[in-house]
C-alpha cells in the first residue's frame, strides 16, 4: 500500500521532534503535527523557563552574600514583568529553532491536533493523512483534582505568566515541580507556604536527601507544612484567595499553585479507533521497542509509563528512529540516569537510594560528607551541603551517589559517566580532586559511616 508518509508523529515535544529528525535524516518521509507549541512542555512550560526562573531567584541570595566579599550594593528590587516578558522572547526564539531543525531534516510540520482515525490514518484539521507507522509523543499535562474552589488554582503551565507577582503563594504538592517552584518564588521575594499531605516531600528519593533538603529549604524561608492538604479555596472581594486546610487552619494568598502530578495528554487522540492498550494508571503501554498493541503505532516519552525526563524522551526518540530506519537494536539502559531537582540548594542523584541499595546489597558501605561550602564562610549563609556514596562492599562497585548542594546538577553529570562505566570506590579514591571545589568531596571520602 502506498502511504502519504513513512512516519507520522503526533506531538512536537522533545521525544517527537528527535524521532522525526533522526527518521528524516535517515531517508524516511516524515510529518509531525503539534497543536500547541513547538518543543513541547520542556521548552515552553517546563525545563527551560523553569531554569531561567531558578537563575532569577538565586540573585537575591547572591546580592546578600556579596556584602561579605566587600561589595556594597544598593537595595535590589525585582520586576516580575521584565523576567516574564524576557522569558517569552527566549521561548519564541527556541520555537523558531525547532521549526528550523525539523525543516532542515525534511520533516513536514502540520499545525493542529492529530487524531487517530485508524491504525494508519491521522486526521489534522479535518484533513486525513496516511502513514506506514505512527508515533504518539503527546506528552503529559498537569492534573489538578476537583474540590470546592479548585478553579482558582493554577498549574505549572500558567505559573510562569501570571499578570501580577503574588506577594504570598501557596504551593500544593510534594514532587520536584512543587519543590522547585516553592524555591523560585521564595527567592524572588514571595512569602511561600508549601503544603503536602505526606510526611516528607520528594517521595522516591533517598530519605536522607529528602530530610537534608527539607532542612535547608526551610532555612531559606519556605514555610513547609507536611501532613496538610487543601479542603477548599474561596476567592475574596479583593481578589486574594483564602485556602482552607485539613488541619483547620487557613491561608490568604495571592495565588495557589497546584503541582500534584501530571497525566498523559490522551484526550481527543482517537484511541477508541485503534487497538492501543492503556495501563491502569492511564499510560500508553509499549514493549521494549516502544511498539503498542497496535503494531503500526508506537509511543514514547511522558505518554508512556517510564521516566518522565526530557533527556530520556530524547534518547527514546533517537533509539526508535534508528531502530525503524537504520535497523539498529532498540536497546535503552535506564539504570544510573542522573536526575536533578533545581530546588535551593540543588539535589543531584544517580543510581539507587540508600533504602533500595540496602535491599539489593547486604554488604552496603556508605560514605558521607556534611560541610559548609567555602563561599558561605565569607558570604554568611548558613546553608550546608551533603554528599554521599553508596558502595557494594562485595564488589567495591559504586551503586548510588547523592548530593544536596549548590550546582549539584552540574557536578553529578560527570559522575554519571563514571557510574555508567561501573566505577568502583577504588577508582574514586585514585582520582585526584580539583581543589578547592565541592566536587572533590566525592573523591576524598575515605572513612565509611555507620548505619544511622
Amino acid at each position: 500500500m502506498n502511504y502519504d508518509y513513512d512516519l507520522f508523529v503526533i506531538g512536537a515535544g522533545s521525544g517527537g521532534v528527535r524521532a522525526s529528525r533522526i527518521a528524516g535524516s535517515l531517508g524516511a518521509k516524515v510529518a509531525i503535527c503539534e497543536d500547541l507549541y513547538m518543543g513541547g512542555t520542556c521548552v515552553n512550560v517546563g525545563c527551560v523557563p523553569k531554569k531561567l526562573y531558578v537563575y532569577a531567584s538565586e540573585y537575591s541570595s547572591h546580592f546578600e552574600d556579596a556584602k561579605g566579599f566587600g561589595w556594597q550594593t544598593q537595595a535590589a528590587s525585582f520586576n516580575w514583568a521584565t523576567l516574564r516578558d524576557n522569558k517569552k522572547e527566549e521561548i519564541s526564539r527556541l520555537n523558531e529553532i525547532y521549526d528550523d531543525l525539523l525543516g532542515n531534516a525534511n520533516v513536514e510540520i502540520l499545525r493542529g491536533r492529530g487524531r487517530l482515525v485508524d491504525s494508519h490514518t491521522i486526521e489534522v484539521n479535518g484533513q486525513h493523512f496516511t502513514a506506514e507507522r505512527i508515533v504518539l509523543a503527546v506528552g503529559g499535562w498537569p492534573y489538578i483534582p476537583q474540590f470546592p474552589g479548585s478553579q482558582y488554582a493554577v498549574s505549572s503551565n500558567e505559573i510562569f505568566d501570571l499578570d501580577e507577582f503574588p506577594k504570598r503563594l501557596a504551593v500544593v504538592g510534594g514532587g520536584y515541580i512543587a519543590v522547585e517552584f516553592a524555591g523560585i518564588f521564595n527567592g524572588l521575594g514571595a512569602a511561600v507556604t508549601q503544603l503536602y499531605r505526606g510526611e516528607q516531600f520528594l517521595r522516591g528519593f533517598d530519605n536522607e536527601v529528602r530530610d537534608v533538603a527539607a532542612t535547608e529549604i526551610a532555612k531559606k524561608g519556605v514555610d513547609l507544612r507536611f501532613k496538610t492538604d487543601v479542603t477548599s479555596i474561596d476567592k475574596l472581594s479583593d481578589g486574594s484567595l483564602k485556602v482552607h486546610l485539613s488541619t483547620g487552619d487557613s491561608l490568604v494568598v495571592g495565588a495557589v499553585l497546584y503541582a500534584t502530578g501530571r497525566k498523559p495528554k490522551l484526550t481527543d487522540l482517537g484511541l477508541e479507533n485503534v487497538n492501543v492498550a492503556i495501563s491502569d494508571h492511564g499510560y500508553i503501554e509499549v514493549n521494549d521497542q516502544f511498539q503498542t498493541s497496535e503494531p503500526s503505532i508506537y509511543a514514547l516519552g511522558d505518554a508512556t509509563e517510564g521516566m518522565a525526563l526530557t533527556p530520556v524522551a530524547l534518547e527514546e526518540g533517537m533509539a526508535l528512529a534508528r531502530h525503524l530506519y537504520n535497523d539498529e537494536p532498540c536497546q535503552l539502559n535506564y539504570n544510573n540516569i542522573a536526575t536533578t531537582v533545581f530546588c535551593q540548594p540543588n539535589i543531584g542523584t544517580i543510581g539507587m537510594s540508600e533504602e533500595k541499595a540496602r535491599e539489593a546489597y547486604p554488604n552496603l558501605v556508605k560514605y558521607r560528607s556534611h560541610y559548609r561550602a567555602m563561599r558561605h564562610n565569607l558570604g554568611g549563609s548558613k546553608e550546608r551541603s551533603m554528599m554521599k556514596i553508596l558502595v557494594d562492599g562485595d564488589t567495591d562497585k559504586v551503586v548510588g551517589m547523592h548530593m544536596v548542594g549548590a550546582d549539584a546538577g552540574e557536578i553529578m553529570q560527570g559522575f554519571a559517566v563514571a557510574m555508567r562505566m561501573d566505577a568502583t570506590k577504588a577508582d574514586f579514591d585514585a582520582t585526584v580532586g580539583i581543589h578547592p571545589t565541592a566536587a572533590e568531596e566525592f573523591v576524598t571520602m575515605r572513612d565509611p559511616v555507620a548505619d544511622d
